[in-house]
């Protein structure tokens, strides 16, 4: 009886021993829907690939931002488009910044609209009329016709008797201010006035300059003229 006992353990200890070296056959394993191989676990991770860091580092978090694309700051031409420098290699004519095309020498082109040097202008031709003694050319660089000094051409003329010659020192013009229909333009300015008697009187203030924008505006209109003045003296 010990020795059926004993063959009966041995018998009972091979069956084991088979049936764990079927479970780990690969082959067995995926008969039954197991992996074929065990690999060993990645170590120092907690999860996902080995090597790779579990939460970003320094820099950009997201999807990577495309190199070569539109300007932060794009213009639009009329159709909602954008307006891209041109190059020189695409034989297409050169752009400004805000989409005005260019001349061939790289500059803007000239445009009919008067500029703030253009108001500047009148005032230096305003007081050249004046030390000409050509009064009727100065009173007409005023707007209306020369209404807006609030005198008439023979009292414009007047206020000039006693005076011999004028020099004037023209500050930087402030920025074009809009209003229905016109464009207003403040000029400092800085005069000394030469008398017959030989004195001479200071003065600072500022011209106001003013052109109409209206459809079907003449050109004398679109043109630059004074507008206003605020003039005072300065006592010595």
């Amino acid at each position: 009886m010990r020795a059926l006992a004993y063959a009966g353990c041995l018998l009972a200890a091979a069956l084991a021993l088979s049936a764990c070296g079927k479970d780990d056959d690969p082959d067995t394993r995926a008969a039954n829907g197991e992996p074929g191989e065990l690999l060993p676990a990645p170590q120092g991770v907690s999860g996902g690939v080995t090597g790779m860091p579990t939460q970003p580092g320094p820099g950009q978090v997201g999807p990577p931002v495309a190199t070569g694309g539109l300007p932060e700051e794009v213009v639009l031409d009329e159709n909602g488009n954008p307006i891209l420098p041109a190059t020189p290699e695409d034989g297409t004519q050169p752009v400004a910044d805000d989409g005005t095309p260019l001349t061939e020498d790289g500059t803007l082109p000239p445009t009919d609209e008067p500029t703030p040097q253009d108001a500047v202008a009148v005032l230096r031709d305003y007081y050249s009329a004046i030390n000409g003694r050509s009064f009727a050319r100065a009173y007409a660089l005023w707007s209306d016709g020369g209404r807006a000094s609030g005198q008439t051409p023979q009292q414009f003329a007047d206020g000039f008797a006693d005076t011999t010659g004028v020099s004037i020192e023209i500050l930087p013009p402030g920025r074009v201010d809009a209003a229905a229909g016109s464009r207003y333009l403040e000029v400092p300015v800085a005069l000394t006035a030469s008398q017959r008697d030989g004195s001479q009187r200071k003065y600072v203030g500022a011209y106001v300059l003013r052109r109409a924008v209206v459809d079907g505006a003449s050109a004398e209109q679109r043109a630059w003229r004074i507008g206003s003045a605020d003039l005072r003296e300065v006592k010595p």
